[in-house]
């Protein structure tokens, strides 16, 4: 297995019926929502007006919905789709409110896999993925398609070549110059 291929699932790792536990959760903050909300132009109040969004059912600023699906997808990268590309997304349900303060976790179960007809370096995978709260409650669900590598053709990631680093006229590497200590070398 190559460095690439260790640093994420490739199409060969894949099995309908898999399911995958991503081990990061992420608590939202007021600043998420709010940058979020804003950086998309969304000009809906409860997501950043704490007098408007105290007078609705919520009580308090509701989480911008795209924010949520953001990052349960970003939570399942790692595990899914590190050497892939989106293909869409679909059936996106929000069952739950996500609130300032909430930590989200993540699972995805693989729906299918499929070799590509168009890119023979690559495959299809569907999963699906769930976005809960830390006491349980589902937030998120949703169906996603990916365009994933296949192990031999993942796209290389550069490697610093040993000793090509550029040095002063007259600094040998041995010494920091006028401290004397050893340069600490990486071998």
């Amino acid at each position: 297995m190559t460095d690439a291929a260790r640093a994420g699932p490739c199409f060969e790792d894949f099995e309908p019926g898999m399911v995958l536990r991503h081990p990061i959760g992420r608590t939202v903050t007021a600043t998420d929502n709010t940058w979020f909300t804003l950086l998309t132009v969304n000009t809906n109040p409860i997501h950043f007006d704490a007098h408007y969004a105290a007078q609705t059912e919520f009580g308090r600023p509701l989480v911008d919905s795209t924010f949520t699906l953001a990052l349960v997808t970003g939570l399942s990268v790692g595990d899914v789709s590190r050497h892939a590309v989106n293909l869409g997304w679909r059936q996106v349900r929000l069952p739950a409110p996500v609130f300032e303060g909430d930590t989200i976790y993540a699972t995805s179960e693989v729906l299918t896999v499929r070799e590509s007809k168009s890119r023979p370096q690559m495959g299809i995978v569907e999963i699906r993925t769930t976005g809960f709260k830390h006491d349980g409650t589902v937030v998120i669900e949703f169906e996603r398609s990916i365009l994933i590598y296949k192990r031999d053709h993942v796209p290389r990631i550069p490697v610093p070549i040993a000793g090509s680093g550029k040095r002063e006229a007259g600094d040998s590497g041995e010494n920091d110059g006028a401290q004397g200590r050893p340069r600490v070398r990486n071998t």
